[in-house]
């Protein structure tokens, strides 16, 4: 997910709409808490109300993204970015629910383990979130030189 600081149109709308576009609603709960999936009912209700009725097409989107139609988000995406401009208010309104939601996101705290034995084993096991970043080290000195 999108940095909570700078969340987009495009960041906005996949919350909005996250409910309909997982697998399943236990899918959703194992990355959400319950308030943050009531928030983004209401995240997407309220782009639901300002989008609709601006065009067919926008109409369209709403309802197919509604079904699950990943496609649909990125018309959704580029009309909400236009009245997110227009309105800094509802702006404003719709960041502070994302950052609720963003807020409301699960974190993964399960230990990995890892054994490595032999000579000249690399295993890697790696695990990050959406958007951070792994480290994977060829070799791994603990002295203060090769030698060590």
């Amino acid at each position: 997910m999108a940095d909570p600081l700078t969340l987009t149109a495009g960041a906005i709308a996949n919350l909005a709409f996250q409910k309909f576009i997982e697998s399943g609603a236990g899918e959703l709960a194992k990355k959400f808490t319950a308030e943050a999936i009531a928030k983004m009912d209401e995240l997407r209700q309220a782009i639901w109300n300002k989008l609709r009725g601006r065009s067919a097409k926008v109409d369209e989107a709403l309802a197919k993204a509604e079904q699950g139609d990943r496609t649909a988000i990125s018309t959704i995406a580029k009309n909400l970015d236009v009245v997110l401009d227009d309105e800094p208010e509802f702006a404003e309104q719709l960041k502070v629910l994302a950052k609720e939601i963003q807020a409301g996101k699960l974190q993964d705290n399960s230990n990995m383990v890892q054994n490595v034995t032999g000579d000249n084993n690399m295993n890697v096991q790696a695990k990050a979130e959406q958007g951070g970043k792994q480290y994977i080290a060829e070799k791994m000195y603990f002295g203060t030189s090769d030698d060590d």
